[in-house]
Parts: C-alpha cells; sequence; structure tokens
C-alpha cells in the first residue's frame, strides 16, 4: 500500500471541549483518512477493503450520533430536533451510497470517501458548531481552567 495520506487533518478548531466527542470526531476523521489509503485504483481490492471495513463504520457513527443526542438531551439543547433529523439524514444517505456502491453503480471507494469528508467536516463545522457554543454558555469552568457541565448547570439554562 501507498504512503499514509490525509484527506482530512484534524484541527483544534474542531474541538468541542468535551473529550468524549472530541476523541469520537477524531476517530471519524481517522476513518476517513484509513478508507483515503484505500484507495488502489485496483476494483477487487478495494470491494474486498469497503466490505472489511462498511458495516463498523457504520456502526460507530451511529455510536457516535447517540452519543451527541443523549448529551443534547441531557442539556436541554434546542436545537436536538434538527440535529437529530440531520444525523438520520446522514445516515440513510451512507445507507443509499453503500448500495449503490454494492451495485456498481459509478460510486467508488474514492467517491464514497470524499462524500464522507464533505459531510464530516461540514457537519463538525456547522451542525455541531451549534451545540458546542451553547455547551461553552452553560458550563461552569473548573479550577483547572477546564468547562464542566453539571446538573446545576444544566437547571440553570433551563
Amino acid at each position: 500500500m501507498k504512503n499514509k495520506n490525509e484527506l482530512i487533518t484534524w484541527n483544534p478548531a474542531f474541538s468541542c471541549g468535551i473529550k468524549l466527542i472530541d476523541d469520537q470526531h477524531k476517530v471519524l476523521v481517522k476513518l476517513v483518512n484509513d478508507m483515503f489509503n484505500h484507495v488502489s485504483g485496483n476494483g477487487e481490492q478495494e470491494d474486498i477493503y469497503f466490505n472489511s471495513i462498511i458495516k463498523q463504520a457504520v456502526t460507530y457513527i451511529k455510536v457516535h450520533f447517540a452519543t451527541e443526542e443523549k448529551i443534547m438531551l441531557a442539556t436541554g439543547f434546542k436545537g436536538y430536533a434538527e440535529h437529530k433529523k440531520e444525523h438520520d439524514d446522514f445516515v440513510l444517505t451512507v445507507v443509499k451510497n453503500i448500495n449503490s456502491y454494492k451495485a456498481k453503480e459509478r460510486f467508488t471507494l474514492l467517491s464514497f470517501t470524499k462524500f464522507l469528508k464533505g459531510w464530516v467536516l461540514s457537519h463538525i463545522a456547522i451542525m455541531d458548531k451549534q451545540y458546542f457554543e451553547y455547551f461553552k454558555k452553560i458550563a461552569t469552568r473548573k479550577a483547572d481552567g477546564k468547562l464542566s457541565i453539571s446538573l446545576e448547570d444544566v437547571r440553570q439554562s433551563a
């Protein structure tokens, strides 16, 4: 396989300040980069890789979305319904793209990877930023300078 390349480079500007979410976003970036590094132009090799990784990728994406949604609900984030719809629409689009890929309908590993890159970056930069800002507003700064959201913070924001 060729040298490792990054289609997406993690940038601290992507950080929401919640370690769990930031770590999950980093895994999503790593996943897109891993797919990109398996684009070889050899359809058979790409099919083997795609079939081995896609179920794991979809499962991870669903876990990540569930984590974000659970935090949004727990903190009373008003944009929850819109955000959940965006997540649900993305999963449906991914399933359609997987079906197109498997049916050989002009959908390649490279195009799938670029689709994921665009979605991950725009989702973090636009949609996720909305709840990042909300969390920062209701969070309490601990003595060590880190933000934390307590039950009391949630109650006060309601």
